[in-house]
């Protein structure tokens, strides 16, 4: 590890060492990554993690980190965090947007009303970057990104630069080619159509006061964190069990919407996880439902 921090020191490459990921998780909780770095473009990505490979040193990239629960006792190994450094979005043509992966979902969004295109209304007030809602297929209120994405840039595990586009991309319910590939997407391509501002910004308007009416805004949290059944809803099934108020520690089954656990202060990694083994436990014997987390709330460490 210590000549990956001399290698991005002498690059010039922004980087801290034992930088708590507490910071860089929207849940609020983890411990400290061995080493984070803030690569400002393609290529500085791609340098890390031909420097990792070479090193044999694990790595992991983060967005956002909406979708992230760390362990309490960190992450022993190189954290790319693709954030604001790298978050550019600009119009192809006319009709067609691109992002930079460290891109707010929220900022495309807000591109894409500014340039009077709409595909993207749904997802504003997703928490997640683009490269994580790329990676996941984020979507909400019947809409995915999918809708609108047909091209991803991305890194390979060598650290080459690569793409996949249309049907290549695998997408699917909250799934995409790269929970398999191996690659770090670096940008995405929205195919868009023009439509009036004002129409757009309603859209907007309406589904963001849902979101607040409806989910624990004010609290910490990973989104929903219970997969949706087939046929059933996660949060119904959930406050059906009269779990709505429980906790754990700090973590706790939101009073506001069952499908979510919240971070009401100071809770741990471990903490939310015992609380969602309940949650599956107590769903299963109730309804004979699994009521399992997303894939995306993980423990990392």
């Amino acid at each position: 590890m210590n000549r990956i921090c001399e290698y991005v020191k002498n690059e010039g490459i922004s980087y801290i060492e034992n930088e708590s990921m507490a910071l860089h998780t929207t849940f609020k909780i983890g411990g400290p990554a061995r080493l984070a770095v803030f690569p400002k473009n393609e290529n500085e990505i791609s340098d890390v993690i031909k420097k990792c490979k070479e090193e044999n040193v694990r790595y992991m990239v983060v967005g956002n980190g909406s979708n992230l629960l760390v362990a309490d006792e960190g992450i022993d190994a190189v954290v790319i965090l693709l954030g604001k450094e790298f978050g550019e979005v600009k119009l192809i043509d006319d009709t067609t947007i691109f992002a930079e992966a460290g891109a707010p979902l929220m900022k495309v969004c807000r591109f894409a009303l500014e340039n009077g295109l709409s595909g993207l209304e749904f997802a504003y007030g997703i928490p997640g970057s683009c490269g994580g809602g790329a990676f996941m297929n984020a979507g909400a209120y019947g809409g995915e990104l999918g809708d609108v994405m047909f091209r991803c840039d991305h890194i390979d595990k060598d650290g080459n630069k690569g793409s996949l586009e249309g049907d290549d991309l695998k997408l699917a319910y909250r799934h995409s080619a790269y929970y398999e590939n191996g690659c770090v997407i670096t940008g995405a391509y929205f195919k868009m159509q023009k439509a009036d501002k004002e129409e757009i910004k309603a859209k907007m308007n309406d589904y963001m006061s849902r979101r607040r009416d409806k989910q624990p805004l004010e609290y910490p949290s990973a989104g929903s964190t219970f997969k949706r059944p087939e046929g059933n809803f996660a949060g119904a099934l959930i406050e059906q069990c009269g779990l709505k108020g429980t906790s754990v520690g700090g973590a706790e089954i939101s009073t506001k919407h069952a499908g979510f656990v919240i971070n009401k202060g100071g809770a741990t990694c471990e903490e939310v996880l015992d609380l969602c083994k309940r949650v599956e436990e107590t769903v299963k014997a109730e309804n004979g439902v699994d009521g399992k987390k997303e894939d995306r709330v993980k423990k990392s460490k």
